[in-house]
């Protein structure tokens, strides 16, 4: 017998399948001159990744399924598509000294000796199932067959290609088109929060934010950046014939018997067009308030101030932070058909039943001041405003929430006790800050460690002290958690992502130091005594209960 298929014969009765169906599986082979593994699958004796399980174990190599996996562009770059086809080789990741390929047969020297070839770096084979690698070999020689023919077209057409003629959803076999479609349908399988295309002197660069962490994916030749956006402007509903101002709009993708939501903004840089379109997959969100990442503690001290009939709750962080997904949380827990609950958002990131939403248009004149006095004239019990942004809607939130309404809004602070201060500055009078607000959530979020694949180890000296670790309040921790990368979190360690928090109730004298004009870090120590945790101290916490790394909450929090 073959030593590579006794080496996979002898993997499969290790996982329990037994001598007969084995010989069966082999005489067949024999019989039909066909490989072990064409047998296996017809005749469903094992699944297909348990297979390439099997064969990586027999040649000593990792498994992978690349469903999730963030391939890095870089590595395509150093294969040309051709030898990646004619060896039925994928890269998929690319170090200074190695290259990561997914390959269905390990055993194919050759193959590997070529791609070593090419690429000067030594070859990390990683099998994946047969199907996986077609298909995804098929879509990157299909997309770069779309970019050629795109580019092929501009150039015929004499840069046509950059108006509305053949972009629009009628001609679906325009290459773009194709392109475009494609590129969202792989934003949205792999987890992507955000689509960036972001142009530059001599290409147009696609990234993907996963898990908080921007991954690039592809290069567009500059010649076609004008269609592409063109493209994606349509869609969204946006004028292509205005470059220089910033646009908002909307694209709808159905998706695996779901509709998905794209918030798409235009942005001109000196190199053209920037787009970023933010991912709103309701249907990927656990949006329960508990499952987000909360401690009893925070969560208790959280649910006492949104659980009071009137009232103002502020949620603060930078942009990305979660602040939309906590709110809209904390509406599903006070949702009720005897609630009146009335949202004014701008845009509109998740569509909930039993709930008013009213979105902005600024064009129109229906902006957060607008709509807020005829929000507060149609009874309602809860009012979500999207954003603090100035002033008058500022005002409008103080007033609604010292005459009995429950008022939720999200504020742009560093920490919660900022935002006394911030709203002091924004014009508000101090004494209508601290009657008013109730309870400020600060929040951030860190990347969750892989379940599968996290390892425990006793953290050094140094890692303590670069920490500026809390011994006074923690003491000594025995074990903490690192990333280390398996299957199931595409090789990065990470899977999902979990909020931080740090929840300070508006108490007495958190008040009175605000009617003072006192500084934040005034109020930050008084909130601390008072029993608030901080974010830092919050994400120490989840860092010893292994939820994640010491290094992602450092870069959350610092």
């Amino acid at each position: 017998m073959d030593p590579a298929l006794r080496a996979i014969v002898t993997a499969l009765r290790t996982r329990g399948m037994s001598d007969e169906v084995i010989q069966h599986a082999m005489t067949t082979a024999e019989l039909t001159s066909r490989p072990l593994r064409t047998v296996l699958i017809d005749d469903q004796l094992v699944t297909e990744f348990q297979l390439a399980q099997a064969v990586a174990e027999a040649y000593g190599v990792e498994a992978a399924e690349l469903s999730s996996f963030p391939i890095e562009p870089a590595a395509m770059g150093r294969v040309p598509l051709t030898l990646a086809r004619r060896h039925r080789m994928l890269p998929i990741a690319v170090t200074e000294s190695t290259i990561t390929v997914a390959v269905g047969d390990p055993g194919d020297v050759l193959a590997l000796d070529d791609i070593r070839a090419a690429t000067g770096l030594m070859v990390r084979p990683m099998v994946v199932t047969k199907d996986e690698l077609n298909r995804l070999l098929d879509r990157y020689t299909r997309e770069s067959t779309d970019l050629d023919q795109a580019a092929a077209q501009i150039v015929a057409d004499e840069g046509a290609a950059s108006s509305s003629d053949g972009l629009n959803s009628v001609n679906e076999d325009a290459p773009v088109v194709r392109y475009v479609n494609a590129l969202l349908e792989r934003a949205i399988t792999s987890r992507a929060s955000d689509i960036h295309l972001e142009p530059s002197e001599y290409d147009l660069k696609i990234r993907l934010r996963i898990d908080g962490v921007l991954h690039e994916v592809d290069a567009v030749p500059r010649g076609i950046q004008a269609a592409l956006i063109s493209r994606l402007k349509i869609l969204s509903g946006l004028d292509i014939t205005e470059r220089r101002v910033p646009q908002n709009g909307r694209i709808t993708k159905e998706l695996g018997g779901r509709s998905i939501d794209l918030r798409t903004a235009t942005l001109p840089t000196v190199w053209g067009e920037k787009v970023v379109l933010r991912v709103l997959d309701t249907g990927s969100i656990d949006l329960e308030l508990r499952k987000l990442g909360f401690t009893d503690d925070n969560y208790a001290r959280f649910s006492a101030s949104f659980s009071k009939p009137h009232g103002m709750v502020l949620v603060t962080g930078p942009t990305g932070s979660g602040k939309s997904t906590t709110l809209y949380a904390t509406l599903g827990e006070i949702a009720r058909p005897e609630v009146n609950v009335i949202t004014v958002e701008d845009p509109v990131e998740y569509r909930m039943d039993g709930i008013n939403q009213v979105q902005v248009n600024v064009k129109a004149g229906l902006t957060f001041a607008a709509v807020l006095p005829a929000i507060l004239r149609s009874d309602p019990d809860v009012v979500l405003i999207g954003e603090i942004r100035d002033r008058a809607t500022a005002q409008l939130a103080v007033e609604a929430a010292l005459t009995g309404h429950l008022v939720l809004s999200t504020l742009h602070t560093n920490d919660a006790p900022s935002a006394m201060p911030r709203l002091v500055e924004m014009g508000i009078e101090p004494f209508l800050v601290g009657s008013s607000l109730d309870s400020v959530l600060a929040q951030r979020l860190s990347r969750r460690l892989c379940e599968w694949c996290k390892e425990a180890y006793a953290p050094q000296e140094k890692d303590l002290s670069g920490a500026q670790w809390p011994f006074e309040v923690f003491g000594k921790p025995e074990n903490f958690w690192r990333p280390v990368g398996c299957r199931s979190c595409a090789q990065t360690g990470y899977r999902g992502r979990l909020a931080i928090n740090e929840v300070m109730p508006v108490s007495e004298e958190i008040e009175r130091l605000t009617v003072r004009h006192a500084a934040a870090s005034e109020i930050k120590k008084v909130a601390i005594a008072e029993g608030m945790v901080t974010l830092r101290d919050d994400g120490l916490r989840k860092t010893m209960a292994g939820l994640t790394s010491l290094e992602e909450v450092l870069r959350v929090t610092v």
